[in-house]
């Protein structure tokens, strides 16, 4: 089994930034992808960020331009630098690896951007 791990969420004004993280442990083994994805309430989740192997990114288009993923293979972790965020970034962030052929998910880290 894989476990992810996410910190960095928070209370934070608007126009503000904040840094997640996400750590994995247990399983692992060289990742197809590594992600981001959020849920507000009452809606359905959705990508943010997702970064391959071959280093390639995918963002939400809410994510562009103002969002940005990494990766530090070495040590299984994958971040996401949000900058300009704004109250309808609030949500739950959850971190999501894919590796030989399965999925697996953190239990989420609430971003509230309010002032």
């Amino acid at each position: 089994q894989v476990q992810l791990v996410e910190s960095g969420g928070g209370l934070v004004q608007p126009g503000g930034s904040l840094r997640l993280s996400c750590a994995a442990s247990g399983s692992v083994s060289r990742a197809y992808s590594m992600g981001w994805f959020r849920q507000a309430p009452g809606k359905q989740r959705e990508l943010v960020a997702v970064l391959y192997n071959d280093g390639s990114t995918n963002y939400g288009d809410f994510a562009k331009g103002r969002f940005t993923i990494s990766g530090d293979n070495a040590n299984n972790m994958v971040y996401l630098q949000m900058n300009s965020l704004k109250p309808e970034d609030t949500a739950i962030y959850y971190c999501k690896r894919v590796q030989s052929a399965a999925a697996y998910w953190g239990q989420g880290t609430q971003v509230t951007v309010s002032s």
